[in-house]
């Protein structure tokens, strides 16, 4: 009865122990899952922010070579002029002719990059009077001062207000007359002189100031702007007309260059660890040995004469077998003299 119950009772002992292997080993595998993904988590992360930081850099030292490299690619200013009153002759109203100064510095620095050449027009803003078109041809005069006054290009340019016949003038005068009654339009040309058509500032005596003088005293003008364009060509003209395209390049060839030089400063790293690693692997094995053979010396002279190295064993054995003969050899002689005696007596 006891054997059976001992029986019943490790078989009902067997699926719970079995049970019991499984869950560990369940846990088991699922605890290594677990430290694996953590450290893949861990792994990913940190590949993901030296990746981003690289990426940072590489469009900030894009950006910074953008902006230091790309010069201003318009400038446009009010054109305001002016002449003298004060004429000796009363017949004679206008002194001089209309003259304007355009500073050609913004913000304290020069609005002309050195090198670079600009397009400098002029747009005019006429009315389509009687005197304008009486006026005919009439001169723009354009002149480049640096900041010692000294002459730095100059430039002279004709123009005149486009011809429009009688006939089509009254056209369009009864065509837009509502937008002219109500002052949507108004009977006005615009003209665009082109003063410079390729101006390269001067590095040694840039130009601060460009003075333009019309030479015409009779000349009725609404406003008037200048502006410059830069023509661009070369890496500049990829930059500028291709923005996208461009920054796209830019940024993924610093970083691969950032790459590489992240990739070759680790390995230069690792290659310089394991050689350290190495020696100090190698000099804890040579003091392991040392204090291997340190143990046996020590205890040598804790045992004193009951310790013998096999050495000494061997070199001691021919001194062993001698010194039994001898004794041998004694008892012998002794014992053959009492033998002797006992014959004697």
């Amino acid at each position: 009865m006891e054997r059976q119950s001992n029986l019943h009772s490790e078989d009902d002992a067997e699926p719970s122990v079995l049970i019991g292997r499984v869950l560990v080993k369940i846990q088991y595998a699922v605890f290594i899952a677990m430290s694996r993904a953590r450290q893949r988590l861990v792994q990913l992360s940190i590949v993901f922010s030296f990746v981003f930081l690289l990426l940072w850099i590489a469009a900030f030292l894009y950006g910074t070579f953008y902006y230091s490299y790309m010069p201003q690619a318009t400038f446009s200013a009010p054109v305001n002029y002016y002449y003298r009153t004060d004429c000796e002759s009363p017949a004679s109203f206008l002194c001089s002719y209309p003259m304007a100064n355009i500073s050609l510095i913004r913000n304290k620095k020069h609005a002309l990059t050195f090198g670079q050449p600009y397009r400098m027009s002029l747009q005019l803003e006429m009315p389509d009077s009687p005197t304008n078109r009486e006026l005919g041809m009439f001169m723009i005069k354009t002149t480049c001062f640096s900041q010692d006054g000294e002459q730095v290009a100059s430039s002279a340019r004709s123009s005149i207000l486009r011809y429009r016949s009688d006939l089509l003038r009254t056209l369009g005068t009864l065509l837009f007359l509502p937008a002219f009654l109500t002052g949507a339009a108004e009977q006005k040309q615009v003209l665009e002189v082109e003063l410079f058509s390729d101006f390269t500032d001067n590095p040694y005596a840039p130009s601060v100031t460009a003075v333009i003088e019309i030479m015409s005293s009779k000349v009725q003008i609404y406003s008037s702007d200048l502006y410059i364009h830069a023509h661009f060509s070369g890496i500049r003209y990829l930059l500028y007309y291709f923005p996208i395209i461009s920054a796209i390049v830019g940024v993924f060839s610093n970083f691969i260059f950032l790459s590489f030089i992240f990739i070759f400063s680790y390995m230069r790293l690792l290659f310089q660890v394991k050689p350290q690693r190495f020696r100090m692997n190698w000099t804890e094995e040579n003091n392991q040995q040392g204090e291997e053979r340190a143990v046996p010396a020590g205890t040598a002279e804790m045992l004193g004469p009951f310790h013998q190295n096999p050495t000494d064993v061997r070199q001691e054995e021919p001194h062993f077998h001698v010194g039994n003969g001898t004794e041998q050899q004694n008892r012998d002689t002794i014992g053959q003299g009492e033998i002797n005696e006992t014959e004697a007596a």
